[in-house]
């Protein structure tokens, strides 16, 4: 139901959207026809419209609180206490390498962390640590793909989409379940 599937996006598609709120703020959640294709974390919407149409330049965008209601509501949950994966179909897009390190990431157990040269290192196709760090950042389904848990080499935080303070805050969640 959540696979990675490799295929580029079309031409031109309809992509409804709709916000909601959680505890890391202001969230956007993104649908296409075969799925959840984008969720975003900002605290200003006029922002997060904005990185929709920037992720997105060839979609035809449309508003739609009603429609996805009990969508967005299933994201603030499992916003609001990740664990596990998302019980909802994702449309995944991006390139080869890009989509194994995010599915390298999705097979980080919860409340665990690895770095961008581990996560390198265990890749079939050969990437370095900024490899999986641009594909993280390049990352538009925030916690679906849980790039929060990817730490530098010293055990740090940085670099984070979405704002450090929000993957400390979501690494923290997760440690603490």
């Amino acid at each position: 139901m959540n696979a990675i599937v490799d295929r580029s996006a079309p031409q031109m598609e309809d992509i409804r959207f709709a916000f909601g709120t959680c505890s890391l703020g202001i969230v956007l959640v993104a649908v296409s026809t075969r799925g959840v294709v984008a969720i975003l974390l900002d605290d200003d919407r006029d922002a997060l419209r904005r990185a929709l149409a920037n992720a997105f330049p060839r979609a035809r965008l449309a508003a739609a609180e009603t429609a996805l209601r009990g969508t967005v509501a299933t994201v603030v949950t499992f916003l609001d206490a990740p664990h596990g994966r998302l019980d909802l179909p994702l449309d995944i897009r991006g390139s080869a390498l890009e989509q194994s390190v995010w599915q390298a990431l999705r097979d980080v157990p919860v409340g665990r962390t690895t770095t961008y040269g581990q996560v390198a290192r265990a890749l079939p196709l050969a990437a370095t640590a900024q490899d999986v760090g641009a594909a993280c950042a390049a990352n538009v389904l925030a916690v679906a793909i849980p790039c929060h848990r990817v730490i530098k080499a010293d055990g740090s935080i940085a670099g984070y989409r979405w704002g450090v303070q929000r993957k400390r805050k979501l690494t923290n969640r997760e440690r603490a379940a």
